[in-house]
């Protein structure tokens, strides 16, 4: 397949960014160095220079494995990581002992000198922001990390820090990680305008709702065996009949517009203006090529319209 992969820059920064970003969360679970060679290969190949991965994906394994995979062209990529789940008993939070040493293990692990976006993964409420933001600026002017995210935050905590950032003249988040897709929309509400007002680029997970937008899972029919909702619980709890009842008339409008409803559901979210780039697993680089197929038929006014409406009424 031949993609022309359009580009985004995260506002306040120099980082270009893909449209479409790569989730490493399947590396040293699903994916052995092997397979995640294969998969990072696939992404570079086709224009992909954004990946994302944590400290907590496979406790450290995922971050092993991008490291091992960019070896020798570090250069060609743009590495996000997170710090702040639980890595063992006492290394958890966002302390600012604890980020200087989630930092440079993380930094060993990927095998780099830097990072370039450093993610809270969560916020943390023993810890006040302007703690946490100071030991951030540590990192920044220390060079190790060259801008700071945030995800599964809320429009408060992210007006706080913001503010914080501002008053203190520390580092400010440029962006912020959070679940959006066909099926949750719940951040339209307040998450996403808070971005918007505080000038920070959306990078939505889960926009294929963990395989639910895929047209895989159907409402009256058993997970597939060996499935991620047959063999993990967490999923298969999101998969209620409300949620299979949207997918089956989601797959209808899919098929009004002519798509496959992955790429229906991908080339929605990249029709949204507060998105600078798509978060999308994959397995294998045949599904990395998959995952693409919506920047050659991005929807057309008339069809986001279409969209929008029948998401409206549902």
């Amino acid at each position: 397949m031949t993609t022309t992969m359009p580009y985004a820059t995260l506002p306040g920064t120099d980082l270009s960014v893909s449209r479409v970003s790569l989730g490493c969360n399947n590396f040293g679970g699903r994916l052995d160095a092997d397979g995640a060679r294969g998969v990072v290969d696939a992404a570079l190949g086709n224009g992909i220079n954004f990946f994302d991965t944590a400290d907590a994906y496979g406790q450290g394994a995922s971050e092993e494995l991008l490291g091992l995979a960019l070896a020798g062209r570090r250069d060609q990529a743009v590495v996000a990581t997170k710090f702040g789940l639980p890595m063992g008993e006492n290394d958890r939070g966002s302390s600012p002992a604890y980020v200087r040493r989630a930092c440079e293990a993380s930094l060993r692990r990927l095998r780099t000198d830097h990072i370039d976006l450093y993610y809270q993964h969560a916020a943390d409420p023993e810890v006040p922001i302007e703690d946490t933001l100071g030991a951030l600026d540590e990192l920044v002017q220390a060079g190790k990390v060259r801008h700071i995210a945030v995800s599964n935050s809320s429009a408060q905590q992210i007006a706080e820090a913001v503010h914080t950032a501002q008053d203190r003249d520390l580092p400010r988040f440029v962006a912020a990680q959070l679940e959006w897709n066909l099926l949750e929309r719940e951040v339209e509400n307040s998450l996403v305008p808070a971005c918007e007002k505080q000038a920070m680029a959306v990078i939505p997970f889960y926009p294929l709702a963990a395989g639910m937008l895929t047209g895989k899972y159907r409402k009256g029919q058993p997970f597939p065996p060996g499935s991620r909702f047959d063999k993990v619980e967490y999923f298969a709890a999101t998969a209620t009949d409300e949620a299979l009842s949207k997918v089956e008339n989601l797959l209808e409008l899919a098929r009004k517009l002519d798509r496959p409803l992955s790429e229906l559901a991908l080339a929605w979210l990249d029709s949204r203006p507060q998105i600078a780039s798509v978060l999308v697993g994959s397995s294998s680089p045949a599904q990395v090529e998959q995952n693409l197929t919506h920047l050659q038929r991005p929807l057309d006014v008339d069809e986001v319209a279409l969209v929008d409406e029948f998401l409206a009424g549902h």
